[in-house]
């Protein structure tokens, strides 16, 4: 499945900037970033639980705030970009 991942956390404190962090690495395990809060992941199911445990494993949900896209369809098809233009590419092997 083709996600677009984006998130808001908390960062008052150095809790706060830990947690940021934490979230920032979790994402780039499993997607690439193609904005500094947003990333693009094709994940299998398997794969999309363990992404949501570890996501529920970092945040405060009294705090912070990670939006789930889904997307039925391909994630690459649905993205229009106007301005610099980066290589973004989720086109590699599906995960297991």
């Amino acid at each position: 499945m083709d996600l677009l991942v984006t998130y808001d956390i908390g960062v008052p404190d150095p809790a706060g900037q830990r947690r940021l962090a934490a979230v920032a690495k979790v994402c780039e395990g499993f997607g690439v970033r193609v904005q500094y809060s947003v990333f693009e992941c094709r994940l299998s199911p398997a794969r999309y639980e363990e992404f949501l445990g570890e996501l529920l494993d970092v945040i405060d949900p009294d705090q912070d705030v990670v939006h789930l896209y889904h997307f039925p369809g391909d994630l690459a098809g649905a993205r229009r970009v106007l301005g610099r233009q980066r290589d973004i590419s989720i086109e590699g092997p599906w995960l297991a």
